[in-house]
């Protein structure tokens, strides 16, 4: 339930206030896949998204999607492969291609578990070249991003390591893929990425574990619970910027960012928290917002 971001935009809170999504892993498998059809919607106009793609036909099928949809926001999908490095390195290309990693499937640890391993299995290998989300923006001039997606099969580390300087300015939310257990041969986990988002000040919000294959019980075993399906695997991770903590980035701390980042806890549905930003923003620059959102408060 969004609360807060229709009234807002109604208004003319949101006129001049620009959304920018990127999403690493942008290959559309299924129909939330189709973010500015989805929850961002509601900024469109203002809105622009950067996806990134290691499979230069997904990124050409999904443009020309949006072309011939005539879409009212910006989006663009890149043939990139985004690491923490400029180079060349090896994607390995599952059966399944929506599990193709720059990490080596670890196929041993997943014969252990129903379904994953036929799906995870490596098809073939390729070289490619990998870029940085920090040399992409120099190159093309883009100066923020507000909300980033990461799902590319245990690299996201690789990908926030190669994200620096965009996360010291701009990041509000990231929502990643974190595995608990490797699925990939020597990749990154979840204690790592957790590690590193708090370094960069980022709280962690949610686990969703609502997905059916983030359980997977043992495929030796001919007995399984209906209630605890099997050994949690993975889950997305959602972290937020807070900036009522005191170590928060200085760029947390003025209108337009706690006002993107109240909004964007109301469409991702959490509206307590919604509430407690708007709040804060409200004492912190008093003016006419503070009457909307007590008026919209009214109503519960």
């Amino acid at each position: 339930m969004v609360v807060f971001v229709s009234e807002l935009k109604k208004e003319g809170f949101l006129d001049n206030i620009h959304f920018t999504i990127a999403i690493v892993g942008s290959r559309k498998m299924r129909n939330d896949d189709d973010y500015g059809d989805g929850i961002w919607q509601y900024f469109a106009p203002n809105l622009t998204i950067y996806g990134f793609d290691a499979d230069e036909d997904a990124c050409n099928i999904a443009n020309q999607q949006l072309k011939e949809k005539g879409i009212n926001w910006q989006e663009k999908h890149f043939p990139i492969a985004l690491s923490d490095t400029v180079g060349e390195c090896i994607l390995y290309v599952t059966k399944g291609v929506d599990c193709t990693s720059l990490y080596v499937p670890n196929e041993s640890y997943l014969s252990r578990f129903s379904v994953l391993n036929n799906h995870i299995k490596l098809d073939f290998s390729i070289e490619i070249e990998t870029t940085t989300l920090d040399d992409f923006c120099q190159e093309k001039n883009i100066q923020n991003i507000d909300f980033l997606y990461l799902d590319i099969q245990g690299a996201e580390l690789n990908v926030l390591q190669g994200a620096k300087n965009i996360l010291s300015r701009s990041i509000l939310g990231i929502q990643l893929e974190v595995e608990f257990a490797s699925l990939y041969q020597k990749q990154p986990l979840f204690s790592d990425v957790d590690r590193a988002l708090k370094n960069e000040q980022f709280s962690l919000f949610d686990l969703m574990t609502d997905h059916p294959m983030c359980r997977r019980p043992r495929s030796i075993s001919p007995i399984y619970s209906s209630k605890k399906i099997g050994q949690l695997l993975w889950a997305d991770a959602l972290y937020l910027r807070d900036p009522l903590l005191e170590n928060t980035p200085s760029f947390c701390q003025n209108y337009e960012q706690i006002l993107k980042l109240a909004c964007i806890a109301d469409i991702l549905e959490y509206p307590d928290y919604a509430v407690e930003l708007f709040v804060y923003l409200a004492q912190k620059f008093p003016g006419n917002l503070d009457k909307t959102i007590k008026k919209i408060l009214g109503h519960f």
